[in-house]
């Protein structure tokens, strides 16, 4: 296979309550798996919350890693190639579904067939790993030797070993793969009253961590 384009596994925890639900699940200390086309993490895609703050509204999302909701989130990065056609194959796949994006919904009984090694299935819902493993499914990559609605993050995360790039805190691969765009997007040209807006942003995100919200 003529290998010149790149996918990315992108494993994530957040240490929210909602994750600690998900890690009780899968044994893994990075919980949340996502797939990008990009090695600056424009591009990513996941089955998770739809809304930074509310854990229970979850379905297809486009993932932005530099909201200040993944400021403190650890992060594996694991790096593939493919061919062009292969890439190409799994984004139109996935480009697909974000068109009918309100269709797909969170399968978190599959997180219990997962445990009890039973397959569950539920018409157009996924779960995180699950859906990173259907999109390679639908190519001829299989990172991981298990049907996809059985994989989970800590899957990808030993058959991809040797492919890792970037173990780490995200919000530090984040600066390094965009440089200053991650530290001063919106805010040294937009005045003080966008940094008060990012900050109240930051200290919502922290009272709600101190709550159990997220």
């Amino acid at each position: 296979m003529n290998a010149n384009r790149n996918i990315y596994v992108v494993l994530t925890g957040t240490g929210t309550a909602f994750s600690g639900i998900i890690k009780w699940f899968t044994r893994a200390e990075l919980n949340h798996a996502s797939i990008a086309f990009d090695k600056e993490l424009s591009e990513v895609y996941s089955f998770g919350r739809k809304k930074a703050y509310n854990p229970f509204a979850a379905g297809l999302i486009r993932e932005d890693f530099v909201h200040p909701f993944y400021s403190s989130a650890d992060c594996a990065v694991y790096q593939l190639s493919v061919s062009k056609t292969e890439y190409e194959k799994m984004y139109n796949h996935v480009k697909g579904m974000m068109e009918q994006q309100d269709r797909y919904k969170y399968h978190l009984l599959g997180l219990i067939g997962v445990l009890l090694n039973v397959e569950i299935n539920r018409e157009d819902a996924y779960f995180c790993s699950h859906f990173v493993a259907s999109v390679f499914e639908k190519s001829a990559v299989h990172p991981v030797a298990k049907p996809s609605c059985f994989v989970t993050p800590e899957d990808f995360a030993s058959s991809l070993r040797a492919h890792k790039i970037f173990s780490g805190k995200l919000s530090y691969y984040m600066r390094r793969a965009h440089g200053k765009k991650v530290h001063t997007s919106g805010i040294h040209h937009s005045g003080s009253a966008v940094q008060a807006s990012v900050a109240s942003r930051m200290m919502r995100l922290q009272e709600e961590r101190v709550e159990g919200v997220v």
